[in-house]
């Protein structure tokens, strides 16, 4: 293809022109799904490639973060699940939720919480001290949803400041019922809507995909499908978009300013005194994983900072680039993806982003397709001539 064999020219012009590095001034951001495993199956090639970035005692001879949009389990859960590649540390993992550490304005204030898992441990791990699942929810308010007539009232009634969308939950009509209940009555679930509540107590998502491929042949629906039931009936209901204090996952940039804290943090700890210049995002998925590290590479070039408050918690970006990497692994599949003159056949009716990403043909281009993470391994190895002892 085109941008294979223009990865093979850059390679040809890389080895002439630099020198070979024995220290990292690269760091990886690896997604998990679709790129090193397909639901709990390994991908083959992610094996050979782990060989490679590791020495002789284990070490990681590159700083390398896992960044997965999954937010229904704790990091190292994750981090266990990836222990037939090599030990990893959950410092190493960042889930979609992991910059909700930073949203410490909002850790002592009751929480909603959506989704499925131990979403009290999560929570309560990232900050939270007050959270409050859809669950207890029903119990305390057993008439605002209908699917279960057998629940007896109960007559507690408590006040939600903000709710927390931390990934699908498993009976999608409750949630939604009840979240938008929260929504309608500024907390007071139980109370009459009122629509001139708005804007509306704060809301917070986690991943925006759509789909994410497990073990089926065909992708399935994620919490960005979600997602858009809860806005289009919020719409319905309302005539009002509604609206997130933040959107945390690929392809936020926020997201991937906390990955560059960890590949940084990282390179600290090992002692590595080179800057950290380029930052190499290996994914499966145009729309989330390409179009993040898009973004985030345009964000980097202009450097067009603001001044937000989660912002304060990290140290400004170092890095000079970020390059995205798509595999062929996972949701890309190249015999039947968009072609690869994006700016001219792509159409807004296929993005599959989430709504308040503006759509942007160039950010959907990657820097480099590739069959896998292995062969990603080694065109990065390349591009950044990269030798370690």
């Amino acid at each position: 293809s085109r941008l294979m064999k223009s990865s093979s020219s850059l390679l040809q012009r890389a080895s002439l022109c630099k020198e070979v590095n024995i220290l990292p001034s690269f760091g990886f951001l690896f997604d998990i799904d679709g790129v090193l495993v397909r639901g709990k199956t390994p991908i083959p090639s992610a094996k050979t490639a782990f060989q490679k970035l590791v020495n002789s005692q284990g070490q990681f001879l590159v700083p390398v973060v896992f960044v997965t949009n999954a937010g229904n389990c704790l990091r190292q859960k994750k981090a266990d699940q990836l222990s037939h590649l090599l030990g990893i540390s959950q410092n190493q993992v960042m889930m979609s939720h992991s910059p909700l550490r930073m949203f410490k304005r909002y850790h002592e204030k009751c929480v909603l919480v959506s989704g499925q898992g131990p979403l009290l441990d999560i929570a309560q791990d990232l900050g939270f001290c007050q959270p409050i699942t859809i669950e207890t929810l029903r119990e305390k308010h057993p008439l605002l949803d209908v699917v279960d007539h057998e629940r007896r009232p109960n007559v507690l009634v408590s006040i939600y400041f903000s709710v927390v969308l931390f990934g699908e939950p498993v009976r999608w009509e409750t949630n939604l019922q009840l979240i938008i209940d929260v929504l309608l009555t500024s907390g007071y679930p139980g109370n009459p809507y009122h629509h001139e509540n708005y804007p509306h107590i704060p809301v917070l998502a986690c991943n925006m995909d759509l789909m994410w491929v497990a073990e089926a042949q065909s992708p399935r629906f994620g919490h960005g499908t979600f997602m858009v039931c809860l806005e289009n009936i919020y719409k319905k209901i309302t005539g009002k978009d509604l609206k997130y204090e933040a959107l945390m996952g690929k392809p936020s940039k926020v997201t991937y300013q906390y990955a560059e804290y960890l590949i940084r943090a990282q390179a600290a700890e090992r002692r590595w005194k080179q800057p950290i210049q380029t930052l190499y995002a290996v994914g499966d998925n145009l729309m989330t994983d390409v179009y993040g590290a898009n973004l985030y590479n345009r964000y980097l070039e202009e450097n067009s900072r603001k001044d937000n408050s989660w912002e304060n918690e990290l140290a400004s970006a170092a890095a000079a680039h970020c390059r995205s990497v798509l595999v062929c692994t996972g949701v890309y599949n190249p015999h039947t993806e968009v072609p690869l003159d994006t700016r001219e056949s792509i159409t807004e009716a296929v993005f599959h982003g989430h709504r308040d990403f503006r759509f942007d043909p160039g950010l959907v281009e990657p820097d480099h397709i590739v069959p896998d993470v292995d062969a990603a391994v080694d065109l990065v190895f390349q591009l950044e001539n990269f030798a370690p002892n």
